[in-house]
């Protein structure tokens, strides 16, 4: 059994604020981000810098806690900086991308390698206001999380398939594997599905993270697994083998038609400060699918998904959450389990070949 590479230390010392370093070429982001988080009394951002040069000395001499990091910049790119980090003096790391599909795709490879959250920068689309209240949140959800040095890790690793009867899981075209995933989620994810069959139920997931990433994350996905993944369009069918990722900014929601479930991509107040929220997602899937339902919930920071396994779980849904010792935030799957809607808690090495096993009973 591998070892994660993170491990959550839960206890957090309210009388010293979370050291904050900003790395960002931007003069304005740097200015933006120092004066949004120093309205927060449990954060101090003890210093910016505008390349990883700078930030090296730095991070020696001012010692944060917590890093945000640029992957666009000048002298030397964030994901080099970044491997370098987490070889040598490993931190927790929140990702700074702007909403491009270069932007994206380097974000990716950036929680691939070590980073444990990822943020868009502020423009027409994403206030500054909505922002710093999502950055507070992650950089309090990445404190304290020990990160391990080690090496990067491969994205193309290989990946053991569980072996299955495909005439069992023929039996199986009306079930439904929901997941639902936030700080540290996109690995964990991975983890998962890339151990599903072609032949699996079809599984719908939502992942917390700016829209444009999705899209990414999505592409990046199907490249790694044995059943297809696309990120969410409206009206698109939950089949065997195909695997559909909420798009960031939008809830996704189950519905069934007759014999067919299919999602529907909507707008909509955020729910647990999240757009798109698992809850939305659990709930609809506890009405629609029942009993014939599966939950997986995995790392990540606050309740969102708490209620809605719960609701799963009434109607007849077998669930699943991941256990402290692999997550990097066990603060979704904890709620999970203290409000009663889990009925197994696994390492994230076991979530799939549990999850497979009982979606065919």
């Amino acid at each position: 059994m591998q070892r994660s590479n993170v491990v959550q230390n839960p206890i957090l010392n309210i009388n010293k604020p979370i050291r904050v370093l900003v790395v960002d070429d931007s003069a304005i982001v740097r200015k933006v981000f120092s004066q949004e988080l120093s309205k927060e009394k449990d954060i101090e951002v003890v210093g910016t810098a505008p390349d990883p040069y700078v930030a090296r000395e730095k991070i020696i001499e001012l010692k944060p806690d917590v890093i945000t990091l640029d992957i666009e910049m000048p002298r030397m790119d964030g994901i080099t900086f970044l491997k370098k980090l987490m070889q040598h003096y490993p931190l927790p790391v929140i990702i700074v991308s702007s909403l491009t599909s270069k932007g994206s795709s380097l974000a990716l490879e950036a929680l691939s390698t070590g980073a444990l959250e990822v943020i868009s920068k502020p423009n027409a689309a994403y206030s500054v206001g909505d922002m710093s209240i999502q950055l507070a949140d992650k950089i309090r959800a990445v404190y304290g999380v020990h990160v391990d040095a080690r090496k990067p890790v491969k994205v193309n690793e290989a990946t053991n398939q569980i072996a299955v009867n495909s005439r069992a899981l023929a039996q199986t075209t009306n079930k439904i594997i929901a997941i639902g995933a936030s700080t540290g989620g996109t690995e964990a994810i991975r983890k998962v599905v890339t151990r599903f069959p072609v032949t699996s139920p079809g599984v719908v997931i939502v992942q917390h993270m700016p829209a444009q990433f999705t899209t990414s994350f999505a592409e990046r996905l199907n490249g790694l697994c044995q059943m297809e993944v696309k990120e969410a369009q409206d009206g698109d069918s939950v089949t065997n083998g195909r695997i559909l990722i909420a798009p960031g900014n939008y809830h996704m929601v189950l519905r069934r038609s007759g014999a067919r479930y299919y999602v529907q991509v909507k707008n909509g107040p955020m729910v647990h400060h999240q757009r798109p929220a698992v809850d939305v997602l659990f709930k609809s899937v506890a009405r629609y699918a029942g009993r014939n339902a599966l939950g997986i919930i995995l790392t990540g920071m606050g309740s969102d998904g708490a209620a809605g396994m719960l609701s799963m779980k009434n109607e007849g849904a077998i669930n699943i959450a991941q256990n402290e010792k692999s997550c990097v935030v066990y603060g979704m799957p904890k709620e999970a389990v203290k409000m009663g809607g889990v009925d197994h808690i696994e390492h994230i090495d076991n979530i799939a070949e549990v999850a497979i096993r009982c979606i065919m009973r």
